[in-house]
């Protein structure tokens, strides 16, 4: 298989392109200061360096203050897919995932931190934009309320809508095995047009 990341040198962008080439997947790894060198929202960039492929993963994080970006790039990838027929694999936020037994998203909980406000709403943005996209072939990933450096475990839960828990209440994954997981839907596609998110 041949997978585009964008991202790639990102702390998620390269797990999953370290990932892709174990299993044996050809990847090119996109970033805006690597080689290729390519912007996820400069929908001719995008165009242009995922022909050949079958599926893009976007990664890209934006800096603080910048959070607007997340949006562009979704607005760039989907117009650069567009009736192309390669699968986009865009990973997002957890802020509109339901926490269980509340009723409310992640962003709607008391105490959420003003400091992750804006990138929780541009999340929320990038994700309506998807989610209203008829033209492109795409699956949305929203990461667990804790995703950190750590080990690959080799094993994961899948959730769609709401966040994934332990028992004590803890939403988390590495960021091993969360690459693991978009790898994992990158080989199997089981979540066209649709959401999921991962956890522990």
């Amino acid at each position: 298989m041949r997978i585009l990341v964008f991202g790639a040198t990102g702390a998620v962008g390269s797990r999953v392109t370290q990932e892709a080439r174990n299993r044996g997947h050809q990847v090119t790894a996109v970033s805006r200061t690597g080689t290729p060198r390519g912007d996820a929202s400069d929908s001719g960039d995008v165009a242009e360096l995922s022909q050949g492929h079958d599926v893009v993963i976007s990664a890209t994080r934006p800096q603080a203050g910048q959070e607007s970006e997340l949006v562009l790039a979704a607005m760039g990838l989907l117009n650069g897919l567009r009736f192309s027929g390669i699968r986009l694999i865009l990973v997002g936020g957890a802020a509109s995932l339901t926490v269980p037994g509340t009723g409310r998203t992640l962003v709607e909980q008391p105490g959420f931190p003003d400091e992750y406000r804006p990138i929780a709403v541009a999340c929320n943005e990038q994700f309506d934009l998807v989610k209203a996209s008829n033209d492109v072939d795409w699956t949305y990933v929203s990461p667990p309320d804790l995703l950190e450096p750590g080990v690959r475990t080799g094993t994961y839960r899948l959730g769609t809508d709401e966040l994934v828990v332990t028992t004590d209440g803890t939403s988390s994954i590495s960021m091993e095995d969360f690459a693991m997981a978009l790898v994992d839907e990158a080989e199997r596609a089981k979540h066209h047009g649709r959401r999921f998110t991962v956890g522990y």
